[in-house]
């Protein structure tokens, strides 16, 4: 699926569905360089999750928690230079724990990545304006890819 998002109002409307219908262990991808808005798609989505807390990228952190009726684990791999660190920091357990997951330059981490996310590869257009494309792996994934699809006057 591929879409253009006009502005960040628009941005914050489409994170809100998503986050709206995210259960517990799903993983979000977000791909895209940088200020392609992969930061301000997470704040939108935890806003949809009924996140209030403000939600920031984790570049030295590498993770940041943050906790409501839905848990949402934030993140970001660019500092990250292999599949080892990943196994060393123990993604595995937010991947398979009791929240959503939501992972910035996950295009780092491909190998490590669970059998099951969805994928958003954000590309900037011009100062406002984003490219979308979702991209489904595994059944839960295509589930929230349909319902995307299917609920895009929600959204858009």
């Amino acid at each position: 699926m591929k879409f253009i998002i006009e502005n960040r109002e628009k941005t914050k409307k489409f994170g809100e569905y998503l986050g709206s219908i995210l259960n517990s262990g799903d993983v979000i991808c977000l791909n895209g360089d940088l200020g392609t808005g992969k930061t301000t798609m997470t704040k939108s989505i935890g806003l949809g999750m009924g996140i209030d807390d403000y939600i920031t990228s984790p570049t030295f952190t590498i993770i940041n928690e943050y906790y409501g009726n839905l848990n949402l684990y934030h993140f970001d791999t660019y500092r990250l230079s292999s599949n080892a660190d990943v196994e060393y920091l123990g993604f595995d357990e937010y991947f398979y724990g009791d929240g959503v997951c939501i992972i910035e330059w996950a295009n780092r981490i491909k190998d490590a990545l669970p059998e099951d996310y969805l994928e958003m590869n954000l590309k900037r257009i011009d100062e406002e304006k984003r490219e979308v494309e979702i991209v489904a792996v595994g059944p839960r994934s295509q589930e929230l890819l349909e319902e995307l699809r299917n609920n895009e006057n929600s959204w858009n």
